[in-house]
C-alpha cells in the first residue's frame, strides 16, 4: 500500500466507505444475476480495474465461499488512439492463467466514459478464446458514450459535464480510496483524469 498523496482538487463524490459499499453491492448483484459463481471468471483492466476486480473477487468469496478465477489485462495495444501517445505508452502485463472458453467473464474497470477502453478490452479478450458471455462492472459510469456500450453493474452513476474529469484513487496505487470530480483546469494540473500522473486515456 502506498502512502496517501495530497487530496486532489475538486469535489469528492465517493469516499473510502462509499467505494466499499459500492463494490459490496456489485458483488451481490453479480452473484444474484449469475445464480452463483459457476463458470464465472473476473478480469480487471489495468490499471485500477485490476485492483477493483481483486476486491470483487474477495467480496464474492465472502458471499459464496468460492474463489472465482482472477485475471488482469492490459489493453494499450488494442486502443484506437494508441498512435497519439505511443511514445509515452506504458505496456503492462496481461495475466489470465485459465481458459476463458465457455466462461462468463466479468470485465471490470474503474470509469466508464466514451466506451473506447471497453471496446479495446473486448477485442483483447477475444484473442484469449470464446467466452460464453461477457458482463461489465464499473465503479463509476460518468456518461458521454461514443460507442454503444453499457455496463451491467455500476457502483455509482455520476452525471458529469464532458469537460470535467473523474479521478479514481485507490489505496493500492494512491494510498487512499476516493472518487473526485475535477474541473478542467484542476485536472490538467493534476495529470491524468483517471488518477495519477499518467497520460490520459479515453475510457
Amino acid at each position: 500500500m502506498r502512502v496517501p498523496q495530497s487530496a486532489p482538487p475538486g469535489r469528492i463524490v465517493l469516499d473510502a466507505a462509499g467505494v466499499g459499499r459500492a463494490l459490496a453491492r456489485v458483488a451481490h448483484e453479480v452473484v444474484e444475476r449469475n445464480k452463483g459463481t459457476a463458470d464465472l471468471g473476473i478480469i480487471g483492466i489495468r490499471s485500477r480495474g485490476d485492483h477493483l476486480a481483486l476486491r470483487l473477487q474477495h467480496e464474492i468469496r465472502k458471499l459464496e465461499g468460492e474463489n472465482v478465477p482472477f485475471g488482469a489485462m492490459d489493453i494499450t495495444l488494442y486502443r484506437d488512439d494508441i498512435t497519439r501517445g505511443a511514445d509515452h505508452a506504458v505496456i503492462k502485463s496481461t495475466e489470465i492463467p485459465w481458459e476463458v472458453d465457455g466462461k462468463t467473464i466479468l470485465l471490470v474497470d474503474d470509469v466508464l466514459f466514451t466506451g473506447r477502453t471497453i471496446r479495446a478490452a473486448l477485442d483483447a479478450l477475444m484473442d484469449f478464446g470464446r467466452p460464453r458471455a461477457i458482463q461489465l462492472a464499473v465503479l463509476v459510469d460518468r456518461g458521454h458514450r461514443e460507442l454503444p456500450i453499457r455496463a451491467d453493474y455500476v457502483g455509482k452513476n455520476l452525471p458529469t459535464q464532458h469537460s470535467e474529469k473523474v479521478q479514481v484513487r485507490l489505496r493500492e496505487d494512491d494510498g487512499i480510496d476516493e472518487v473526485a470530480i475535477m474541473p478542467p483546469t484542476a485536472a490538467s494540473a493534476a495529470g491524468d483524469a483517471r488518477g495519477g500522473a499518467r497520460p490520459a486515456r479515453r475510457a
